[in-house]
């Protein structure tokens, strides 16, 4: 693990290229953070933001999307990532950095976007922990549990994040120029799909990508990894 001042932590997997930053959503488990990079080709190189999994505890007024993405732009350096993936608060983070540096990367997947230029619903932890739609044969009962000690850990976020927008102007991402693929998912409360729909508008070569479940990173899977596969290939 390659820890920032911030406690944000990265760790790469693979070799050669291309390079891939992979960056997780709020409250995210070690595994959950991993599901993006399912046979990427070349360097993966996953992030655990801090307040997750085994990273420090985030400094106080950490938790705005230009300070997450000012972390995710050192990393990509340091790196030499070319592409990257984001989910949820990643994918929010991610579109912050296109803001300011729009030729950060040659490819970019933002996955279930939860808010572009207006502030997102304020949800209680309740709400997030039993967000989502598990499948049989998952133990909801421990999974659950260690959902909510995530977010009882992630209390500061969850207070910070929902009166914040990835961009105050989305015209400004008319500057990126390279392909931006966005997934959606239907029936999603945290991640409403008009909100996927504005930001690969914004883009001049988005591509939006709706998947017909509440959460497709678990019942699409092998679907989502083929095109995420297919996309950072190029």
């Amino acid at each position: 693990m390659n820890p920032l001042p911030s406690g944000l932590r990265w760790q790469a997997f693979g070799s050669g290229g291309p390079t891939t930053l992979i960056v997780h959503g709020l409250g995210a488990t070690a595994g959950e953070a991993r599901i993006p990079a399912s046979g990427l080709p070349g360097t993966r190189v996953i992030v655990t933001l801090p307040s997750h999994s085994g990273a420090a505890d985030a400094p106080d007024g950490y938790w705005t999307y230009p300070r997450i993405a000012r972390d995710l732009w050192d990393v990509a350096q340091e790196v030499g990532a070319t592409r990257a993936i984001g989910v949820s608060l990643g994918a929010g983070a991610l579109v912050a950095l296109l803001a300011s540096r729009p030729d950060a990367f040659e490819r970019v997947a933002l996955l279930l976007p939860a808010t572009l230029d207006r502030p997102r619903p304020r949800q209680t932890v309740e709400d997030l922990v039993n967000a989502v739609e598990l499948p049989e044969g998952v133990d909801a009962g421990a999974y659950l549990q260690a959902r909510a000690a995530a977010f009882r850990r992630l209390s500061a976020a969850v207070a910070a994040m929902p009166g914040q927008v990835s961009v105050a102007e989305p015209g400004v991402l008319a500057r990126v120029t390279a392909p931006v693929l966005v997934v959606a998912a239907t029936d999603d409360p945290l991640h409403p799909e008009p909100v996927a729909k504005a930001m690969a508008a914004a883009f001049p070569a988005g591509v939006l990508e709706v998947y017909p479940s509440r959460t497709p990173l678990v019942t699409h899977r092998r679907e989502l990894r083929a095109l995420l596969v297919d996309f950072t290939r190029v």
